[in-house]
């Protein structure tokens, strides 16, 4: 698998989509209070503390949409994130792998990740994020198997990527291009990011941006 590159005009394209005012739209604690269907629906996963937070607030250029904390755990439900003028959703997962928690409330998050990712039928991609410093875990390689059984389209997004050499990171974005590049779920691609320096941001708009057109969502 080779790294994903862009063109100037899909780089445009991805800042002009991230120029909208991004918005929360709800918190879903169960699947039965869904939001309707209207559009695609970009999910963000990954384990608890990995950055999904930080990492959609880099993206739409807003430092308190999303909830950051440094407790692992603290998205515990399902949140939706809206602009204005696009059908396109951007949805924060709670974290998985995160042990301490009380077991009954662990097994609910698990639960409802799973049931989504398994049965939204307007989810169009998951970005799984991976830290830089760590690479794919046990918890990700159980994510992966069920998106494969569910045929849910995947892409590996690696965080915290300014906390790591460039030869250190250049190794991680190939080693998890090859552990993907075995899953035929697997978007073909890894993006390296950084919440902090905003590295690799524009990138991601991009990707997302592209996704966005390819499910018409920027109709209009």
């Amino acid at each position: 698998m080779e790294t994903a590159a862009f063109t100037d005009e899909e780089i445009d394209a991805g800042e002009a989509l991230f120029r909208r005012p991004w918005q929360f739209l709800r918190s879903v604690p169960r699947l039965d209070v869904l939001p309707p269907a209207a559009g695609p629906e970009i999910a963000f996963a990954g384990r608890s503390n990995v950055g999904k937070s930080s990492l959609i607030n880099a993206l739409v250029g807003h430092r308190g949409l999303a909830r950051t904390s440094n407790t692992p755990g603290r998205t515990q439900e399902l949140n939706f994130y809206a602009a204005p003028g696009v059908a396109l959703f951007i949805v924060d997962l709670p974290g998985y792998g995160f042990a301490e928690a009380p077991k009954p409330r662990v097994e609910a998050w698990t639960r409802l990740v799973r049931d989504y990712l398994r049965g939204r039928a307007t989810l169009a991609r998951v970005f799984l994020l991976i830290d830089a410093r760590r690479g794919l875990t046990p918890a990700d390689l159980d994510i992966m198997r069920l998106m494969d059984e569910a045929a849910v389209s995947y892409q590996g997004v690696l965080t915290k990527a300014d906390k790591v050499k460039p030869t250190e990171l250049a190794r991680v974005v190939a080693a998890t291009e090859q552990a993907l590049g075995t899953h035929a779920a697997a978007a073909v691609g890894v993006l390296a990011t950084s919440a902090q320096t905003g590295a690799g941001v524009p990138e991601l708009r991009a990707e997302m941006a592209a996704l966005a057109a390819a499910f018409g969502a920027l109709a209009g």
